[in-house]
């Protein structure tokens, strides 16, 4: 429904408009918009919980039990300043290994002067036996 005015090459002949007219297409989106919105149900992004009140109990923190192995520069292996032979230390590597949260840690101090051959002897058996919690401490006196 568009007029075109203004003159034309051909007298009264009008021209006719090829355009479509997008003003109510437009409208008619608009309403259908507004009315979307409106539907929707509103979204709340919060989970209700039962919270308990008061002060938290206070934590329970326990020293971990550390267990020591020494391994001097002749290869002797001592475990907690005590000497052990290989079987007593796969003993006592058996019941450090024990599952649990309480498994002691094992730290293994080596001499700067012992094979290395000892010390991965002694890794190797901790590690067979399911020690979980262990390290190399004093790396210090590697450094050059």
């Amino acid at each position: 429904m568009g007029m075109n005015v203004g003159s034309s090459s051909s007298g009264d002949e009008a021209d006719v408009m090829m355009d479509v007219n997008t003003t109510p297409l437009i409208d008619v989106m608009l309403v259908l918009l507004v009315m979307l919105i409106i539907t929707i149900p509103i979204q709340l992004h919060s989970v209700n919980m039962n919270m308990p009140n008061g002060a938290p109990p206070p934590a329970v923190v326990k020293d971990p039990v550390v267990v020591e192995i020494f391994i001097d520069f002749d290869g002797t292996v001592l475990w907690n300043n005590e000497q052990v032979d290989k079987n007593q230390l796969e003993a006592r590597l058996i019941e450090a290994a024990k599952p649990g949260p309480d498994q002691p840690e094992v730290h293994i101090k080596p001499n700067k002067l012992v094979d290395y051959g000892r010390v991965a002897m002694v890794l190797a058996a901790a590690q067979r036996l399911g020690v979980t919690k262990m390290g190399i401490v004093g790396n210090e006196q590697f450094v050059k």
